[in-house]
């Protein structure tokens, strides 16, 4: 996992989202964290798995034999992510205010909002 700007500050947001008890916010700001983490992970299935043990299904022999480096992120990935978080969110508020959720659709703008402030307040541009 890399540090950076961005994770900071989703991070730094985080914590007060959740002093302040903040749940919607906290969820928003949780899920931007984790499509960072899940854009930074290895893809499996390159047909070069650990040598595994006979006496246990699906475990690898060796400290470490499962593990491998993370892609590293480059600032520019990194708000493009986020971006694309922020685009799904206006997305889903359209939807949910055409079938007529106007609750959701609330909450999934108010959500973007979040991130895209995250973003602006980095300095001071937003991808969307």
């Amino acid at each position: 996992m890399t540090s950076s700007r961005l994770r900071a500050t989703l991070r730094s947001r985080l914590t007060v989202a959740l002093r302040e008890r903040d749940r919607a916010a906290a969820a928003t700001l949780r899920s931007a964290i984790a499509a960072l983490d899940n854009a930074e992970a290895v893809p499996t299935g390159d047909g070069r798995g650990p040598v595994t043990s006979a006496h246990v299904a699906g475990a690898a022999i060796g400290v470490g034999a499962a593990e491998a480096d993370r892609l590293l992120l480059t600032d520019g990935d990194e708000r493009e992510i986020v971006g694309d978080e922020i685009r799904g969110l206006i997305e889903a508020e359209r939807l949910y205010a055409v079938a007529g959720e106007a609750v959701r659709a609330s909450e999934a703008g108010r959500a973007a909002a979040l991130l895209d402030d995250v973003l602006a307040g980095l300095d001071g541009t937003s991808p969307t």
